[in-house]
């Protein structure tokens, strides 16, 4: 029995260590009595809450996330497991960021398998998130592929999680995550409290890969170089920069097209045109988002820790009616990709759309010199005029893959990283004061 008690009988009763009591004489006869009496009391006085800290600010509760990784096909490789807030999903759904990864080792998924690579399992392996605080999740992952695929070639194991360059799958890479048994939509998965008040563990939660064609990444991500020039020029109506597909072979990072196909997401085989401007909606997208200033050149303004969350705190720009809302905003560019080519890239030859994807050799991105504050991404608010600083180009293909510029193989960061320098990868996009 150790630390103290909170009592609802008179200090003198309680209010003392334990170890207190008998005057320190040790084990010696006076001490029984006192003990019997203490023990006797106890039934008044509460335990203190036991917290993990002292300070407040870390007084959380956390719960854990676990189960079986099911892989069935021939395919050999580590698998990588993300958690998502399920408010924020991945792309291509949304632009979330994991908040966690876990990592199974192929040994130990393939530990039964036969030596001749013909066992298509299934395999089973033991996966879990602990510290995972309440909330709803989703659990997307991947089959990290080491071997050969005839369009795809031979490569390593290429996942390294700390940059966002080796962050994502490639070509060849098996896609899974947690699915609803009878739906096979994603499914959510909640940390909840119980009767008692304390989070419940999600256990049993299964998180499948069955390898197929409708599975297995077509492609490489979307890395691209820029062709144009870095700084903006706010006096005209508009800025035309060509994006084309970026041959790197380090590091199997390799591109060498888009992956272009008209957005469906009724699936009534017909392209969505959800803005009713009269033109469809396609993949992929681009996004053209602020830096922050300082020394680290990679991190998103309003987004210092990196977890796709705007900050608590940050720069707050004024609105085009002159209002603010008090609050850090998600500055981006009005931009978006010249249709044209890719509409044309997308049409059969009499003319009915084509609803498969397509590899097109480049993007032609137009930018306009109008900021907006897209923290509500469904409603983004205009700004009074366009912030000054460094802007990063994002590609999001339909396969939820993305590729952004300047980025971690940019000279000057590689080497420490132990990436390949790329000239190319240290493009911005600049507004002058």
């Amino acid at each position: 029995m150790r630390g103290w008690w909170v009592c609802r009988l008179p200090s003198t009763v309680c209010g003392r260590r334990v170890g207190d009591w008998g005057g320190g004489a040790g084990f010696g006869a006076p001490f029984f009595p006192v003990l019997a009496w203490v023990l006797a009391v106890t039934l008044a006085c509460d335990p203190v809450p036991v917290v993990p800290s002292a300070d407040e600010r870390q007084n959380s509760e956390a719960a854990r996330i676990e189960g079986d990784v099911v892989f069935s096909g021939t395919a050999r490789g580590n698998v990588v497991l993300f958690l998502f807030d399920a408010a924020r999903p991945p792309p291509p759904e949304g632009t979330g960021r994991p908040l966690s990864f876990a990592f199974i080792p192929g040994e130990k998924l393939f530990s039964a398998a036969m030596d001749d690579g013909s066992d298509a399992g299934p395999f089973t392996a033991h996966y879990a998130f602990s510290l995972v605080p309440e909330g709803k999740y989703l659990i997307r992952g991947f089959l990290d592929r080491d071997g050969c695929l005839p369009q795809v070639g031979c490569r390593d194991p290429d996942f390294i999680p700390w940059y966002g360059v080796t962050g994502e799958p490639s070509a060849g890479d098996v896609g899974g995550g947690a699915v609803d048994p009878l739906t096979r939509e994603p499914r959510v998965i909640e940390i909840a409290r119980g009767e008692d008040g304390r989070l419940r563990a999600a256990t049993d939660v299964q998180v499948s890969f069955l390898e197929d064609a409708s599975t297995t990444i077509p492609v490489d991500r979307p890395a691209f170089r820029v062709n144009g020039e870095r700084a903006l020029d706010l006096s005209q109506p508009a800025s035309f920069f060509e994006l084309v597909p970026a041959v790197i072979v380090e590091r199997s990072i390799t591109a060498t097209a888009f992956l272009a196909q008209w957005v469906d997401d009724d699936h009534d085989g017909v392209p969505d045109d959800a803005d009713h401007d009269g033109v469809p909606e396609f993949w992929p997208k681009v996004f053209v988002r602020k830096l922050a200033d300082g020394p680290v050149p990679l991190l998103d303004e309003n987004d210092l820790d990196h977890d796709g969350v705007i900050d608590p705190t940050g720069v707050d720009y004024p609105h085009a009616d002159g209002t603010s809302d008090g609050l850090p905003d998600q500055v981006v560019l009005a931009a978006g990709l010249v249709p044209d080519a890719i509409a044309l890239a997308l049409t059969n030859m009499d003319g009915t759309p084509k609803m498969t994807p397509v590899p097109v050799p480049k993007l032609d991105l137009v930018v306009r010199p109008l900021a907006l504050d897209a923290r509500d991404p469904s409603a983004p608010v205009p700004l009074a005029s366009v912030p000054p600083g460094r802007y990063a180009i994002v590609v999001v293909q339909l396969t939820g893959q993305t590729w952004r510029v300047p980025n971690e193989l940019q000279p000057g960061f590689a080497g420490s990283a132990g990436l390949p320098a790329v000239e190319s990868q240290a493009f911005f996009l600049e507004v002058k004061p």
